[in-house]
């Protein structure tokens, strides 16, 4: 009885305080950092009271980068203080409690990117969004997630059917009696699954028929990450906000599916605290087979738009080839799977472009500036950025690594083997190997690239090899003597040392990061010998002094881990001092190595800064030895890529 009665006091108390001014936000607006007009008008919520508007930003701003005004930039707050953003607080309230008398820094708000396309879209629900068959997809394999997606659903805005996979048995009757209380859920189902398929296993073994009686479907499942020694959630918190809680939000995008009847997918834009190159296939292409061949679909550019986590609303006309297929347990991996690199990992990268495969856009919503677009550019909005800062991101660390190909040098028709096409030129037009069945320069290409393979091959992978062993290979099997292998050898070095060019800021970084004092190394996948990828490296304007691992010398690999596992036993040595890579290879220079813990710094290599300009895709698959493309678009890569940095 005391407790009820106790309940009720707060409960008045509560209403009370929340209907006076709250004092942090009269500090706020006080301070030129909060403002209503402006709130409502970016994320476009109709408040009213401004201590309604000021607590929704409260609330968003412990996960999401959403700003109070243009005098306050709450990425930029947490990105410099990461204590704040792991306890979940919000960094206008952290700044003005504690952060401005602690002398923590903040910003004016930046915003890095604009959507090239904007949706516009009533937050009124309209009669044709309304009549929309709706189902929401929950897998819980955490038990208070229950009560988080039931509280989320409480503002939902229209009737759904809500089907459940639960993990435990044991949640059956909280999760019926949570989600059957709410008002707009007509039908809760539920299934009690095995832990096998992650999120896509259960929705697909359980529902996938079920699926195709509605128009639209929404999936979630309960996700956590445990690091810091606390639990992490703000990457649940970001997607439950934007597809099913904020019910401003919601409307808007039922609208959308109703109004634009070639929306096929939505969900927000990437995580903003993910790696730069999250929207990367990484090493999922391997594992895409069996899905390409059900799907009937082919694999284009690395950077691609997908629902990063697997969560998302979905048209299911657009995921007819997912839904349509009856699944078992079996067709799916069995646990522990890795943190990346499996068919469940390529399926959520597929489910995106499925939906464009059969005719239909995607969607997303941008928090910092309250946006709806079909603008996929914003897989490169971290990648928008100036040498000077770069330069004062990395500075700081003892040691500093950097990739060669594509980070230090480029080439002046992009193509790697192209230097291998021009020595086939000139052996035929010499008639040096015409006798040997080796009629065109693309047979060159070919005999080069498949010496170099069986090498490797015959080296079970271990290890590297030179380009002086391919040669000698090579010469064995044309039968020239070891002196002309060893000609030929130089001169496909000659060719591509003629046309290595500087890329012009990263080396001016580099060459600055030595005059600050600084320790540097350089580390390259390559069969070319220590001394000749440091002749490439002189003539691009590498005057610093360095330290130099070269595979083919060091006979251990990044690709493989090896080299990184060298790398991290080597800092051992030196006493760990605070260490970065810097590359343009999602997995070689980024993602392997953050693997084991070392710091790593993601920039576009020249291809892919090509692609995000919106430029077409060229020299892909076969066009890619096509001399007459690679003196086309080559030059014009080569320009585009001399910087790496979107917007400088």
């Amino acid at each position: 009885m005391f407790k009820r009665l106790y309940k009720k006091t707060a409960s008045k108390i509560n209403k009370k305080i929340n209907h006076r001014k709250n004092p942090l936000m009269i500090k706020a607006q006080e301070a030129g950092f909060f403002n209503l007009e402006w709130y409502n008008q970016t994320y476009g919520s109709c408040f009213s009271r401004a201590e309604d508007a000021f607590q929704d930003y409260l609330h968003k701003s412990r996960f999401s980068p959403v700003n109070p005004s243009p005098g306050f930039d709450s990425e930029i707050y947490h990105r410099l203080n990461l204590d704040v953003y792991t306890h979940l607080q919000s960094p206008l309230a952290h700044f003005l409690h504690n952060g401005r008398s602690e002398g923590r820094v903040h910003s004016p708000a930046v915003v890095k990117w604009h959507a090239k396309e904007v949706l516009s879209t009533s937050n009124e629900l309209t009669a044709k969004a309304n009549d929309q068959k709706i189902a929401i997809c929950l897998h819980i394999f955490y038990e208070d997630f229950i009560d988080r997606f039931a509280n989320a659903l409480k503002s939902f805005p229209t009737d759904v059917d809500v089907l459940l996979t639960l993990a435990d048995n044991s949640f059956t009757e909280k999760a019926t009696s949570a989600f059957g209380a709410l008002s707009y859920v007509n039908n809760v189902y539920t299934k009690t699954v095995p832990n096998r398929g992650r999120n896509f296993g259960p929705l697909l073994v359980e529902y996938a028929q079920q699926l195709q009686q509605y128009d639209l479907f929404c999936h979630l499942h309960s996700k956590k990450s445990l690091y810091s020694g606390r639990e992490q959630t703000q990457w649940s918190e970001y997607l439950t906000e934007y597809m099913l809680r904020d019910s401003n939000i919601t409307t808007r995008v039922l609208n959308a599916f109703a109004e634009s009847q070639d929306l096929g997918m939505y969900y927000p834009t990437s995580f903003w605290m993910m790696p730069n190159w999250v929207n990367h296939w990484t090493v999922n292409k391997p594992h895409t087979g069996e899905w390409l061949e059900q799907f009937g679909m082919e694999l284009g550019d690395d950077f691609i738009s997908y629902p990063v986590g697997g969560m998302f609303w979905a048209r299911t006309s657009a995921l007819k080839q997912l839904l349509e297929r009856e699944y078992q347990y079996e067709d799916f991996p069995v646990e522990p799977l890795p943190n990346d690199g499996s068919s469940l990992h390529a399926l959520e990268r597929l489910v995106g472009l499925l939906a464009e495969h059969n005719g239909y856009k995607q969607f997303f919503y941008y928090p910092p500036t309250g946006t709806f677009t079909t603008d996929k550019s914003y897989r490169f909005i971290q990648y928008h950025n100036t040498a000077a800062n770069v330069f004062e991101q990395i500075k700081n660390h003892e040691v500093i690594s950097f990739d060669v190909f594509d980070t230090l040098v480029r080439r002046r028709y992009f193509v790697p083997d192209y230097a291998k096409l021009l020595l086939g030129k000139e052996l035929t037009n010499q008639s040096i190997v015409s006798s040997n069945k080796i009629n065109t320069a693309h047979d060159f290409v070919e005999l080069r690239n498949k010496t170099e393979f069986e090498l490797r091959k015959a080296a079970e992978f271990k290890g590297d090899i030179r380009i002086d062993a391919i040669y000698a290979a090579i010469a064995e099997k044309l039968g020239l003597s070891a002196e002309q292998g060893e000609q030929l050898m130089q001169r496909e070095f000659e060719l591509d040392l003629k046309m290595i060019e500087g890329k012009d800021e990263m080396v001016d970084i580099f060459n600055e990061l030595h005059s600050i004092g600084r320790t540097l190394w350089v580390i390259s996948d390559s069969y070319y010998t220590r001394e000749q990828v440091g002749l490439m490296l002189r003539k691009a304007g590498v005057t610093a002094p360095f330290r130099l691992l070269v595979s083919s010398e060091e006979q251990k690999r990044k690709d493989n881990m090896s080299m990184w596992l060298y790398v991290k036993e080597q800092l051992q040595q030196l006493g760990h001092p605070s260490y970065l890579h810097v590359g343009d290879n999602v997995v070689a220079d980024a993602q392997l190595p953050g693997d084991i813990g070392l710091g790593n710094f993601h920039i576009l290599n020249p291809h892919d800064k090509w692609h995000a300009l919106g430029f077409p895709s060229v020299l892909r698959g076969k066009d890619a030895m096509k001399e007459e493309e690679v003196k086309k678009w080559g030059p014009m890569i080569c320009n585009v890529g001399r910087n790496p940095f979107i917007g400088e």
